[in-house]
């Protein structure tokens, strides 16, 4: 006859198998199982349906989604936003900021106290380009941008921007971040967590570059803190290909089908081991990428096949790489997708410190056609009320010639060193006053001087078309609210149509 403690330990085997999970509880996994789950019926209040697993849909949209499109805190003229990065520093006086004084003192040092820069920078070093009044508005654009010129009653050009240092990577840094020296979430990062995104299918942040990386690579579009689904999706657009644009977009191997079997398992596997590790943010970035990777493979191909745009479109922007990526980026907003950021190319294509006659007019003769094109394109389907359009570099160039520096350029003496004590940015569309010229530089355009605009001011300002406060746009980190526009910026009221 059995004792009891042997039928105890055979009624233990047969009835209760060994499971190796019930060896690794969690605190989940006990309140879970305590007092049949009663435990986690008050945890699923606090951490909400995503993180156990719930998928709430309206109208076949996901709204648990982090990407679900979201009301801004009041109603914004701009919906979306397409940032073109002239990327190394345009000559703000080369541009948009014309200044005959430099003409009537070129060869000489000016007379005025010189400011500290990068390199060391000599006598007053005239335009090499004329300018031109253009539009109703009557403002002078160089003969470099003459279509940009034609769209210039539906630009606000400013004149007095400013930033804090004169070198590359902390500028870079200011301008796409708020901040130039810690991480911290970029400008379309921001954006998209509080707007959401439009097309679930895209990514919500897509920032375009044709042959590499600019320098600071992807931290110019990095989320830092913010959950991971909000960092810029990087798209070469060197290449034509979809297959090369975006690597491993079509599955050779398997259908949709199967390819959806496997994720839903996956999904589940990760869920599963996110449930176990109090809601880690990279994982359930990972866990979102995966999805997000699975939509893009119809949409993607679609979006960025400008093959499919009539002829008279794709004569519009032009040929070569930066007719083609702006009219991705068209497409891209068309479709929903919340924020283009669109790079001129690798490295710093814009900072010459020499032959900068030679560079600047080649620069503006592969872009001037593409972003006026942009522009009119935008304006007849009706897109530019609410789309707004953002050019401008890090900061701007000196109104001296760079002086020879061995190692540093090539001593031609026919450059212009960085200057963030003034330079110019422009904006147009998404509810901002066309034919415009907010601020001033000095006479020579060394530094600004009526009305200036730090780039927290432009951050602010940008912010309030998209409908937001930016004193209220915070995420809590490391116990404190933080924001793009960190503990400073006003929004620049004139700007605003």
């Amino acid at each position: 006859m059995e004792s009891r403690a042997d039928l105890y330990v055979n009624m233990s085997v047969s009835n209760h198998k060994p499971n190796l999970a019930d060896h690794f509880l969690t605190r989940r996994d006990f309140l879970a199982r305590c007092g049949m789950g009663l435990g986690l019926l008050g945890l699923a209040n606090l951490v909400g349906p995503q993180i156990l697993g719930a998928v709430p849909a309206v109208g076949g949209l996901n709204v648990d989604s982090p990407l679900a499109p979201r009301a801004s805190q009041f109603p914004g003229k701009a919906k979306r936003v397409i940032h073109i990065f002239a990327n190394g520093g345009p000559s703000h006086v080369d541009t948009f900021d014309p200044k005959p004084s430099l003409a009537k003192f070129h060869g000489q040092p000016l007379p005025m106290e010189y400011l500290a820069t990068e390199r060391r920078t000599g006598a007053a070093f005239q335009s090499p380009f004329k300018f031109k009044k253009y539009g109703q508005s009557g403002i002078e654009v160089s003969d470099l941008f003459p279509h940009v010129g034609e769209c210039i009653d539906d630009i606000a050009v400013i004149r007095s921007m400013y930033a804090d240092v004169p070198n590359h990577e902390p500028s870079l840094l200011l301008m796409n971040c708020g901040e130039a020296r810690l991480p911290r979430p970029s400008m379309g990062s921001w954006v998209t967590y509080g707007l959401g995104t439009e097309n679930q299918n895209l990514p919500g942040f897509i920032s375009i570059c044709p042959g590499g990386y600019p320098i600071q690579e992807s931290q110019n579009w990095q989320s830092a803190f913010l959950p991971g689904i909000y960092q810029g999706t990087y798209i070469n657009t060197e290449f034509k290909e979809i297959e090369k644009l975006i690597e491993h977009i079509k599955n050779k191997f398997v259908s949709q089908d199967e390819q959806r079997q496997q994720l839903d398992l996956l999904r589940e596997l990760n869920e599963q081991h996110a449930r176990r590790r109090a809601q880690d943010a990279q994982l359930e970035a990972r866990i979102q990428s995966f999805e997000l990777a699975y939509r893009m493979q119809i949409d993607a191909t679609d979006a960025f096949d400008v093959s499919r745009e009539p002829e008279a479109v794709q004569k519009l922007y032009g040929s070569g790489a930066q007719a083609r990526q702006l009219l991705i980026a068209r497409r891209l907003l068309e479709r929903g997708v919340r924020f283009v950021q669109v790079w001129h190319g690798p490295g710093q294509p814009w900072d010459n410190h020499d032959d900068l006659e030679d560079g600047h007019r080649k620069l503006a003769l592969e872009s001037d056609q593409a972003i006026a094109a942009l522009l009119k394109d935008l304006k007849q389907r009706g897109m530019l009320n609410d789309t707004l359009v953002i050019w401008g570099g890090e900061f701007g160039r000196t109104p001296t010639v760079e002086l020879p520096t061995p190692g540093s350029n090539a001593g031609r003496v026919n450059g212009r060193d960085h200057n963030h004590y003034g330079f110019s940015m422009w904006l147009a569309g998404g509810g901002v006053k066309g034919g415009y010229v907010h601020g001033a530089t000095d006479e020579f355009g060394f530094k600004a001087v009526e009305k200036p605009v730090h780039v927290h001011d432009l951050h602010a300002t940008i912010l309030q078309l998209l409908g937001f406060d930016h004193t209220k746009l915070t995420f809590r980190h490391a116990g404190r609210d933080y924001r793009l526009t960190d503990v400073y910026g006003n929004v620049v009221k004139e700007l605003l149509a």
